[in-house]
């Protein structure tokens, strides 16, 4: 893998990460195709709306169909018949979302409100996931099946998977992980990062993860670790704190650490707000699969132009009665097939009806629009009109 950084402004940066399988222009948005597969397109969408990288999962395919067979059959890019670069996470951020993250009930970042409610809930769920020096036990939720995912494991499935990029294996922690844990989780988080450097595919390029949850000299200390080591690129990921805030501050902490020329990958993060504030700061990859969960839920981006903003978080729910005779497109500044071919009101009718065509066309707009605003971003930052876009839409500098 090459990474070129092409034009720099301030501490943003556009540039082209290239591997044997094509390339892609960073800052960069990734879609999630957790299954080998995105909900509801195929690849001639993903062709269409210009998708050059992808992101599956190791733990899950691992489940189902089985990385050996995969492997039997041509690799991941010949399976789901993809012509671009894939990325595949290390199974790591399940052990959080699969364990602490289902007995506390939280996600990567924890608001203040939801964090006082939380400590007066006397419920917690039954983890799924449990973590060990070693590595992570899971027990499969559909088969009961319990699965053992190590360092050298996790780079033996994704070496199987033949993907492009490929990530270390890391205990994401919970935003309710205290101090001593996160210490504790860090070390093991570097320990396995070392025998992902043993043991990973030379074909493929690995990156290391940054953890460290939300506590600075924890960031910076995985920061400096990851550094000094020979990985072709750096994720930082975990925890990240109790606000946006919070996430914001860890990428200031660490991105002055980390080697200028190697991409900084943000994990699971893909917010219109959040693109914005952390391409400002350095951040070249991003992935999540907020745009295709969202649109199945009825969910539909908007630019300011149409009343987006960071209150309504750039979107409207289709199924307000208000949209129901509604003949204009979802964005009129949007040129996606769906905006130039169907109304609102047609899309409305699609999701009350449960039709499944809806999916399709609402998963659709929502990657396209977040495809579309990465295009724009990296244009103001080679002309450097960056701010000029970012008061548009979030309304501040």
């Amino acid at each position: 893998m090459k990474f070129k950084i092409v034009h720099t402004f301030e501490r943003m940066r556009v540039g082209e990460v290239t591997t044997i399988h094509g390339s892609f222009k960073t800052p960069v948005f990734i879609p999630v195709a957790t299954l080998g597969a995105m909900r509801g397109l195929d690849n001639r969408d993903l062709k269409d709306m210009g998708v050059e990288v992808i992101l599956a999962n190791t733990y899950h395919l691992h489940i189902r169909p089985g990385d050996q067979l995969i492997k039997e059959l041509g690799g991941l890019h010949k399976f789901m018949n993809f012509k671009g670069v894939i990325v595949t996470d290390s199974g790591g951020f399940q052990a959080f979302s699969l364990g602490y993250g289902l007995e506390h009930g939280v996600g990567k970042i924890a608001n203040n409100i939801f964090l006082e409610g939380i400590k007066n809930c006397s419920y917690k769920g039954e983890k799924l996931a449990f973590v060990s020096d070693n590595g992570i036990k899971f027990k499969d939720p559909k088969s009961g099946i319990v699965v053992e995912l190590t360092p050298k494991k996790s780079m033996e499935i994704q070496s199987n998977l033949g993907s492009d990029i490929i990530f270390a294996l890391d205990e994401c922690t919970s935003p309710l992980s205290d101090k001593e844990y996160t210490a504790k989780a860090l070390e093991r988080t570097h320990r396995w990062a070392e025998e992902c450097l043993q043991y990973y595919d030379k074909k493929q390029a690995l990156f290391g993860i940054v953890q460290g949850g939300e506590y600075r000299d924890l960031r910076e200390k995985s920061a400096k670790f990851m550094a000094e080591r020979d990985f072709a690129g750096y994720g930082i990921g975990g925890s990240l704190g109790k606000s946006k805030q919070d996430m914001l501050n860890i990428i200031d902490w660490v991105t002055p650490i980390l080697p200028e020329e190697k991409p900084r990958h943000l994990l699971g993060i893909g917010a219109v707000e959040d693109l914005f504030n952390c391409v400002e700061r350095g951040i070249d990859m991003f992935d999540c699969v907020a745009p295709a969960r969202w649109a199945r839920r009825g969910h539909l981006y908007i630019s300011p132009a149409e009343g987006g903003n960071p209150k309504n978080k750039f979107r409207i729910h289709i199924r307000n009665s208000a949209f129901r005779r509604d003949p204009k497109p979802i964005d009129r500044d949007c040129d996606c097939l769906v905006c130039q071919n169907y109304s609102r009101a047609y899309l409305r009718h699609l999701f009350v009806s449960n039709e499944l065509l809806y999916f399709r066309l609402a998963t659709y707009h929502n990657v396209y629009f977040i495809l579309n605003l990465m295009k724009k971003i990296r244009e103001s930052i080679k002309d450097c009109s960056f701010y000029e876009l970012k008061k548009e839409w979030l309304g501040y500098v």
